[in-house]
C-alpha cells in the first residue's frame, strides 16, 4: 500500500470532522468534543424493503440465498434470479447486463441489496457493491490511488436511499462455504434488538493501533477510550495489536495491517462489525493465510459483516470506514448494510460483505394490543 501525503483532514485538537472533503452535512451528536458530528439518522431498511440477487449457475448462491430469504422473510417479489460467471470480476458488459436485470425486475420498494454470492465481486477496478449502488467508475482503473466519487449516501440520513437518491446500498452475503454463511446469517438475525437496552456488560468497540505507518492512518481518527457518548452500555477500548488484552464483548474491531495475526476469534457479539486498512482484503477468492488478510477471514472468525478493497486504494482515509461514523450510526438502530455504508466516503473500490439486515441496536417491536373482550352488553341474553 503506497502512502499518500496529501489527504486533507480538518482536526481541531482531537476532533476529527466528519468528510470535511466530502461535503457530510452533519450536526452533534455527541456533547463531547472528541468525538466527530453525526447526525440523527430515521428509520432502517428491514427485510420489507430488502432486495435479495440470486446466482442460479452458483450453487453456493442458490443455497445461501434461498435460505436467506426463508429466514428473514424475503418477499418473493423482491428475490431476482440471474445467470453470473464464477469469477472474480465482470466485464463492464456482463455488469451492464446485471445492473439492467435488477433494475428492471426489483420492485420500487427495495432500498437495499443483499448478493447471494462471493464471487463475482468486482467489475474491474471497482467493488461490485459500490458499482451497482452508485454506478461504475471505469476512470478509477487509470489510477486506482486517486480520489473517487463521493458517496451520495453519505448525505443522506433517511431509509429511502433508492427512492430519494436512485441509489441502493448493497452488500454480498459471503463466505468460505455454505455452512460459514449460514452461521453468518444466523448471527445477524440472533443480533436484532439485543443492545436496545440496558446490559449488564457494555458492549465494547476495540480500536487497534498498530506499528504499520501506513495501515495505521485511522488511529489519528480513533475516538477517546469511554463510554460512547448518547448511548448506554457501549465502550471504546484503545489498544495495540502488538500487546493486545484479551478482547470481550466485541462488537467492532478496527485495526491496520496487512495481515492481522491470529486467532481472531476473541468473543464477538452476535451483529459484530469488523475490518481492517490493506490494500487487497477484499479480494474474496484468497485462500486464508495467502498473501494480504482476506476480509472472509473475520467472518470466519464470528464477525457478521466486513469492508475491504478490491483494487490498490492507496491509504486514503475516505477509502475506508471512518471508526466514529461507523460507531455512531450503528448504535442509532440502523443495519449493518446501513452503518457500514454511513462510514465510508468513496466507496467505489470497497467491497461490504456479511448479513445486511443486522441490528442489534433496533428497538424491539412493540406487540400488537390484544382484542378487548366482548362488553357485557354484548353477550347473549
Amino acid at each position: 500500500m503506497a502512502k499518500v501525503g496529501f489527504i486533507k483532514w480538518q482536526i481541531l485538537g482531537l476532533v476529527a470532522l466528519a468528510w470535511a472533503t466530502a461535503g457530510h452535512a452533519a450536526e452533534p451528536a455527541a456533547a463531547d468534543p472528541r468525538w466527530a458530528q453525526m447526525p440523527r439518522l430515521y428509520g432502517r431498511i428491514t427485510a420489507r424493503e430488502l432486495g435479495l440477487v440470486i446466482n442460479t449457475a452458483d450453487p453456493y448462491s442458490v443455497s445461501v440465498g434461498e435460505y436467506y430469504a426463508r429466514r428473514r422473510g424475503i418477499p418473493e417479489a423482491q428475490v431476482v434470479r440471474v445467470q453470473l460467471p464464477q469469477r472474480a470480476s465482470l466485464t463492464r458488459e456482463e455488469f451492464a447486463a446485471l445492473d439492467q436485470s435488477i433494475r428492471k425486475q426489483m420492485p420500487e420498494n427495495v432500498n437495499g441489496l443483499a448478493l447471494a454470492w462471493v464471487q463475482p465481486y468486482s467489475v474491474e477496478c471497482n467493488s461490485l457493491t459500490s458499482a451497482l449502488a452508485q454506478g461504475l467508475q471505469p476512470e478509477v482503473c487509470a489510477q486506482s490511488c486517486a480520489p473517487t466519487r463521493a458517496s451520495a449516501y453519505a448525505n443522506y440520513f433517511g431509509a429511502r436511499p433508492w427512492s430519494v437518491l436512485g441509489l441502493r446500498p448493497s452488500m454480498q452475503l459471503a463466505a468460505r462455504s455454505v455452512p460459514a454463511a449460514l452461521a453468518m446469517i444466523e448471527r445477524g438475525i440472533a443480533s436484532d434488538h439485543t443492545l436496545a437496552g440496558a446490559a449488564a456488560e457494555p458492549a465494547m468497540a476495540w480500536l487497534a493501533a498498530t506499528p504499520d505507518v501506513h495501515r495505521n492512518v485511522r488511529e489519528r481518527i480513533f475516538p477517546p477510550a469511554g463510554p460512547v457518548p448518547g448511548v448506554a452500555g457501549v465502550e471504546v477500548g484503545r489498544v495495540r495489536s502488538e500487546a493486545l488484552p484479551p478482547l470481550r464483548r466485541t462488537l467492532i474491531y478496527q485495526t491496520g495491517l496487512a495481515r492481522v495475526p491470529a486467532p481472531l476469534g476473541h468473543e464477538w457479539l452476535p451483529g459484530a462489525l469488523a475490518d481492517h486498512l490493506t490494500s487487497f482484503g477484499g479480494q474474496l477468492e484468497r485462500p486464508a493465510g495467502e498473501g494480504q488478510m482476506n476480509i472472509l477471514d473475520w467472518i470466519d472468525a464470528g464477525a457478521t459483516a466486513s469492508y475491504g478493497t478490491v483494487s490498490e486504494p492507496c491509504n486514503h482515509l475516505q477509502k475506508f470506514p471512518h471508526p466514529q461514523l461507523l460507531i455512531l450510526s450503528y448504535v442509532q438502530g440502523v443495519s449493518a448494510l446501513e452503518a457500514y455504508w454511513h462510514s465510508v466516503a468513496w466507496p467505489a473500490q470497497g467491497v461490504f460483505v456479511g448479513e445486511p439486515l443486522a441490528a442489534p441496536f433496533a428497538p424491539a417491536p412493540v406487540p400488537a394490543p390484544l382484542p378487548a373482550p366482548p362488553s357485557a352488553s354484548a353477550a347473549t341474553p
